[in-house]
């Protein structure tokens, strides 16, 4: 079967988690969606076709050449949600 993949997603996701602890920005699951929309929006999108199996072998192929873009992505994303999140303080 045929998948259609925007592999930026996978990269954001994959360092996400680590990027929100770094900065100390909140790790709800709104704060965290957030993050990875604005950095998405921000990265350009990287479609391609592909089949199910191979899907991981060519992220891998593909992380090292975008690691930068994305962590600085990322890590702007981070600050502005942790600035300005979208949930009530506590």
């Amino acid at each position: 079967m045929l998948e259609i993949k925007n592999y930026m997603e996978d990269l954001v996701f994959a360092q996400l988690d680590e990027v929100v602890k770094d900065v100390g920005a909140c790790g709800c699951e709104k704060c965290r969606m957030d993050i990875a929309a604005i950095a998405l929006n921000s990265l350009k999108p990287h479609y391609v076709v592909t089949a199910k199996g191979r899907l991981y072998t060519k992220l891998n192929t593909l992380q090292q050449q975008f690691d930068v873009d994305v962590l600085s992505a990322i890590t702007k994303a981070a600050m502005f949600v942790k600035m300005n999140p979208r949930h009530e303080q506590n």
